[in-house]
């Protein structure tokens, strides 16, 4: 008696079911049920279901999604793993000046063996550009000076009464080297609350001679430290020897020949 209600019950589901399985396009937007396409009347006994519906405009949009070849799929793939460019920086900004600082990355040459080495250490680009007017500056005679990473640690150990000084010439060893000079200085304020950063360039070639100062806190000081400190491992290079690491790599490392680089401490 029993069976024979649920397949009373059941009939009806299943003719509006066939009958309504074009309409039931329209009626699912998103991939999902809508409760008018499928009424409920409460005084009727529960509906056993042996098969589930499933949607016509869902079954679609899936074989057009996954329906590429394996070749598109994986062009995709790749091109999705390339890591994007991002730009990055911070900048000081004061009455008679504005202060920015720019990451530049290390550079890398291949080796036969096809593994690669540093080239050249990444730096950090201070680029001074004087104010013309009340909250504007001309960047376009910005002057710039590159910081290494040795001198990124002179700065972070700058203690609140000493000073340093780097002189840099972009032309040497060229044809015209000492006709550019460069020389950054970072003196202590008089009331001790910060740090003077005073950029002259002296410019044989283009006749020009030029100083840019400006004022930095110790809070501002303390940022540029803490940049400092996140960012020099980068410039070096580590991050990509981290990243290369691979578990097997370990083995390799402790089989080593003593000739070749072996850890003589542990393979004792």
């Amino acid at each position: 008696m029993l069976d024979l209600q649920l397949k009373l019950h059941s009939l009806p589901s299943l003719s509006s079911s066939s009958s309504s399985s074009s309409s039931s396009l329209k009626q699912c937007p998103n991939h999902s049920f809508s409760p008018k396409s499928f009424p409920f009347n409460p005084s009727s006994e529960p509906l056993t279901v042996t098969k589930p519906i499933r949607c016509r405009h869902s079954e679609l949009f899936d074989q057009k999604t996954f329906s590429s070849t394996p070749q598109a799929a994986t062009s995709t793939a790749s091109v999705g793993a390339l890591p994007p460019r991002v730009y990055v920086g911070h900048t000081i900004y004061k009455g008679k000046a504005a202060l920015s600082v720019t990451p530049r990355p290390p550079d890398f040459a291949p080796l036969d063996s096809g593994a690669f080495k540093i080239s050249r250490e990444g730096y950090v680009l201070l680029q001074f550009a004087p104010a013309v007017a009340s909250r504007q500056y001309d960047w376009n005679r910005k002057q710039v000076f590159s910081l290494s990473v040795g001198e990124m640690g002179s700065v972070i150990s700058l203690g609140t009464r000493e000073s340093c000084e780097f002189f840099h010439d972009p032309l040497k060893g060229k044809s015209d080297e000492g006709k550019v000079r460069k020389v950054l200085k970072l003196e202590p304020l008089p009331d001790s609350s910060g740090h003077f950063f005073n950029l002259s360039v002296q410019n044989k070639l283009l006749n020009m001679d030029e100083s840019i100062i400006i004022p930095i806190t110790k809070a501002e000081l303390a940022v540029l430290s803490s940049i400092f400190n996140f960012i020099m491992p980068y410039l070096l290079g580590w991050h990509t020897f981290a990243n290369s690491i691979k578990p097997e790599d370990a083995s390799l490392v402790n089989n080593a020949n003593p000739r070749f680089g072996g850890d003589y401490e542990w393979n004792r």
